[in-house]
Formats: C-alpha cells, sequence, structure tokens
C-alpha cells in the first residue's frame, strides 16, 4: 500500500484510492458480480475505519492481533458467525490483492482461522401446511389463477426463485410434463412436472396469461399485471400474501416450498443424489443438510412422546 516512506502513515485520501484500485481489481479481475464486490469493500472499508479509530493504524501496519480484534468487535456489535466469517474473507482477499500488486509484504490473516459456523437448518412445511398455502389465491380471478400455478410450480419442481422467474414459456413441456430450468452458472438441467402443476399451469398458460400479456409480446412464463416478467420483489408480496393468509407457524420466505419440497422427497424415500440433481446442486454436501431435518423431526419426536424425555432433573434417578 502506498505510504509515506518515513512515517509509514496512509492519508485516507490513499486508502480511497487503494479500495478503488481493489474494487476494480474484484469487477475486471476476479470477475465477482457487483453485490458481492459491494459486500467486499463495504467489509474492507469497515475494517479501515476500525484500524484508523485504533491507534491511528493503517493497513500496511496492521498485525494479526489488529485483524484479531477487529473480528471479536464484530462478534461483539451481534454479527452472526457467517457475517464474521464473510468479513475475515474481504479481508484476506484484500490482503492477497496487495501482496500480488506489491503493495505489502505481510498477511496479517494468513495464519488466521476462519469462525466456526452453525448449520442453520432451513424452515420448511408440512404437506398439510403446503395445501393450505396452495389453495389461498383465488384461481376464479386471473391474478388469483397465476398466484396459484406459480405455487404449484415451485412445489413441483424445487426451483429457485430467481430460476422460477427467469422461465419462460418455451422452457416448459406440458405434454412432457417438465421443465428445462437454467440454474447457477448457466447449468441446464431437466424437472418433472407433477400432475397438479401440469393441470394449474396449463389453466393458467391458455386463460389467465393472455389476460395478462396485453401485447407486450413477453416471454416469461410469469407476469405481472402490466404484462411484464414479475419481479423478485413481486413474488415477494404475493408470496408473503397467501402465507399470511394461511396462517402458517413459520414466518414466509421466498425458498420455503423448495426447502419443503426436498424435505418432502426424502420423507417419501427419495434418493439423495436424486434430489441433489433435482435442486441443482453442484455438491451433495449442500444437499444433506435436509437430512438433517429428519434427525431433527426425530429430536421432536422423542420429545414429545417418550415417557421419560422431559421428565425435571430433580426427579431423575
Amino acid at each position: 500500500m502506498k505510504c509515506d516512506s518515513v512515517t509509514g502513515k496512509e492519508t485516507a485520501k490513499q486508502a480511497e484510492r487503494t479500495v478503488e484500485r481493489f474494487k476494480e481489481y474484484l469487477l475486471l479481475e476476479r470477475r465477482l458480480t457487483p453485490n458481492t464486490v459491494s459486500s467486499y469493500t463495504g467489509d474492507v472499508e469497515r475494517f479501515l475505519r476500525f484500524l484508523s479509530a485504533s491507534k491511528r493504524k493503517s493497513a500496511h501496519q496492521a498485525k494479526r492481533e489488529h485483524v484479531a480484534a477487529y473480528v471479536s468487535s464484530l462478534s461483539r456489535r451481534g454479527f452472526d458467525p457467517s457475517s464474521v466469517a464473510r468479513n475475515l474473507s474481504s479481508i484476506r482477499a484484500f490482503y492477497s490483492y496487495l501482496i500480488t500488486s506489491g503493495l505489502t509484504q505481510e498477511d496479517p490473516t494468513e495464519l488466521m482461522e476462519r469462525p466456526r459456523l452453525w448449520k442453520r437448518l432451513p424452515q420448511t412445511l408440512s404437506i398439510e401446511e403446503v395445501e393450505e398455502l396452495l389453495a389461498q389465491p383465488d384461481c376464479s380471478t386471473t391474478l388469483g389463477l397465476r398466484d396459484r400455478a406459480m405455487l404449484e410450480f415451485m412445489y413441483a419442481t424445487g426451483c429457485r426463485v430467481s430460476e422460477l422467474l427467469a422461465a419462460t414459456l418455451s422452457s416448459v413441456d406440458l405434454e412432457e410434463r417438465q421443465f428445462r430450468c437454467l440454474g447457477k452458472g448457466g447449468k441446464e438441467r431437466l424437472v418433472p412436472l407433477g400432475t397438479h402443476a401440469c393441470r394449474v399451469l396449463g389453466a393458467y398458460i391458455k386463460g389467465g396469461r393472455p389476460k395478462l400479456l396485453k401485447g407486450s409480446g413477453s416471454r416469461a412464463l410469469f407476469l405481472n399485471a402490466r404484462g411484464q416478467r414479475l419481479s423478485r420483489m413481486g413474488f415477494w408480496k404475493i408470496l408473503r400474501k397467501h402465507c399470511l393468509a394461511a396462517k402458517l407457524r413459520i414466518k414466509p420466505s421466498p425458498h420455503v416450498l423448495r426447502h419443503s419440497f426436498a424435505t418432502h422427497l426424502l420423507e417419501g424415500g427419495a434418493d439423495l443424489r436424486v434430489v441433489q440433481e433435482l435442486l441443482g446442486h453442484s455438491s451433495i454436501s449442500t444437499t444433506q443438510i435436509y437430512t438433517q431435518l429428519d434427525r431433527e423431526y426425530l429430536r421432536i419426536i422423542h420429545s414429545r412422546f417418550h415417557p421419560r424425555a422431559r421428565i425435571p432433573v430433580n426427579e431423575a434417578d
């Protein structure tokens, strides 16, 4: 990092220019998305402010104990482990850039361990709750028919919200009962469509979608009231409305039907590898979190029904 050769202290402007060059490096050389770059640079700027406030240290002067103190400060401020881990990853990327660019010779993050993360089990609906949710849209209206088709489609395919919104008319084959899904990294997969989903989707495509289209010529499968592709926020508002109407016990989540899809398949005896393929996971370890739901379910059932599962401590043998 460019420093005053006598004092070794970088000015605020120099730090700002270095962060800007780091941002360009992430965008042009690492080819990260703008959102990821924004997160990285935001984390680094927060770290530099911390250093500046603690005895006027600069990134060039920082030692391992300074980074450790910063990580500890994030935990004290209520950052969860995943956010702390991301901050540390951002700082590591920053020092990697500085060393590669010849702006510093020392990496204070080199021997630091990644914060231990806990695995959050995704919230899922029971089969009865899914049926209650799917029953909420009023299919006698155009928007209600669209909403029902959209919810049925997501539960039938387990697709991500982004994949649902990117779906086009040509990506769905109702005769073959399948959905050609374009997932992360441009990977394509074929996902079967069940009878219920095909029936409702067919009714929407034939009777509901043309009324929403309004001459826009959009090829998107799911449209908003203006005939344009439905947005992520638009989907979230629709899901939230129907989840609240169904009085579900869990907080509405964009992925609630995807998580439920995977869990119900595994509970029904589906092979983990098949579920991995259907979800579009590149690694089996990502899909394995759903097997933990089974173990959690067993623990809850055991706790609820075993005669000695909840015996008071002072009454134990």
